[in-house]
């Protein structure tokens, strides 16, 4: 996992997973093995009250993938926890810090990342045009993305 600052005085500098959780977001590397990365998933859903669960993928083979990554790349909210455990391919969460500068956190297969709620990102898929992710809902209904209205 690459993370970074996209602005500020450190722009450009890696930060470190301390750093990062401090300021509200998990992120982590774990197996893919599934008899080592169920038993966390499991846990992680029991801890935060995650009830529901599904699987995305996202590739060039995806009908209308450039509609669908359009409603990903504006930055926005959700209402809920962003959790995403990276199974294949590559992708990029830009977060908004607490104090609002951009952090980049590029994911790839065995990442595990849980952007709070309330906290504006974006995400773009990497080279590969390839994602393959396990998503948890606190909703069983999904999240709905809330805009920023630009500044």
């Amino acid at each position: 996992m690459n993370i970074r600052w996209l602005e500020g005085p450190q722009k450009g500098e890696p930060i470190p997973l301390w750093e990062l959780a401090r300021d509200g977001v998990h992120a982590d590397h774990l197996p893919l093995d599934p008899s080592q990365f169920e038993p966390v998933i499991a846990a992680l859903s029991r801890g935060c009250g995650y009830v529901a669960r599904d699987e995305v993928r996202l590739d060039p083979e995806t009908p209308n993938l450039d509609a669908i990554l359009a409603k990903f790349t504006p930055e926005h909210s959700h209402a809920e926890d962003e959790v995403r455990f990276v199974l294949s391919g590559d992708g990029t969460f830009d977060i908004r810090s607490r104090d609002d500068r951009w952090m980049r956190v590029d994911v790839a297969a065995g990442d595990l990342l849980i952007i709070p709620r309330d906290r504006h990102h974006r995400f773009t898929l990497g080279d590969s045009r390839h994602i393959r992710c396990v998503r948890l809902f606190q909703d069983p209904v999904g999240w709905v993305a809330h805009y920023r209205e630009a500044a």
